[in-house]
């Protein structure tokens, strides 16, 4: 396993694959065979089984969209603080479609990308632990996958909630040119973490969280409960209230949509 460096900024080598099987899964060969480097960007025009949370499939019309992993060395994080790395790159990547689609744009927890009431993206982290001498667990890198709904029209119907960047601005876009601002973005919402800590980037987290003190139905189970969204903790947990705060882990519940 290659040791992390620091000396690159996240988008820096941009490696540009016509087809590949999973982004996330080309990144995680290059860290086994000793290639990557933090910051790396792998960016697929097509992606024949894109990876989404859960274990669902993340499905993408050839050519028509974002689809981008990075790797990242967490540097000073340690595995418990996974969230912070999540706001990160949820918050890099509502800036980039806010910057087109307008503030209508909102995070969903815990950090897939909505208009409205519509998706328009999607993020998967998978991290790569090691272990020291000690025996604690070591956080080494995390692979950050993303995929963002640009100028396809059209999609699967199993798909419940989808839209894209051209549906709401009627424009076309660059996949690749906004892929590489995004890389820009999370280099600096990054150094903003390693540098100056997690409060501001929290505090625009929830700022921007969807359907925040509103009520909406959530599933645990199978039970169907009606809940208001009070927010998400530091440690990642969605807050919500239904005569009684709860606090629940991502998994433990789903959004009724």
């Amino acid at each position: 396993m290659p040791q992390p460096s620091t000396h690159y900024i996240i988008g820096f080598p941009f490696v540009e694959l016509q087809s590949v099987d999973s982004t996330n899964n080309y990144a995680r060969n290059l860290l086994h065979e000793g290639l990557a480097q933090h910051g790396m960007a792998i960016y697929a025009h097509e992606q024949l089984a894109g990876k989404g949370q859960r274990g669902r499939i993340w499905s993408s019309d050839k050519g028509s969209n974002v689809i981008l992993s990075l790797i990242v060395n967490p540097q000073s994080l340690v595995l418990s603080q996974q969230f912070q790395l999540s706001v990160c790159v949820a918050l890099s990547v509502h800036e980039l479609f806010m910057k087109f689609a307008g503030t209508d744009t909102k995070i969903k927890w815990p950090n897939d990308l909505y208009w409205q009431d519509r998706k328009a993206g999607g993020i998967l982290i998978e991290s790569v632990v090691g272990s020291r001498e000690s025996g604690i667990s070591s956080w080494d890198w995390s692979i950050i996958g993303v995929g963002i709904n640009i100028n396809q029209t059209a999609f699967p119907s199993y798909l419940p909630n989808p839209v894209s960047l051209k549906q709401i601005t009627g424009e076309n876009f660059d996949a690749v040119l906004l892929a590489k601002e995004l890389c820009m973005i999370m280099n600096q919402k990054f150094d903003e973490l390693m540098n100056s800590g997690f409060e501001n980037l929290y505090a625009q987290y929830l700022i921007h969280l969807y359907k925040i003190n509103t009520t909406v139905k959530l599933r645990k189970d199978n039970r169907i409960f009606e809940a208001i969204i009070k927010g998400v903790n530091r440690a990642g947990q969605l807050v919500v209230y239904h005569s009684i705060e709860e606090e629940f882990n991502f998994g433990d519940v789903e959004w009724v949509v």
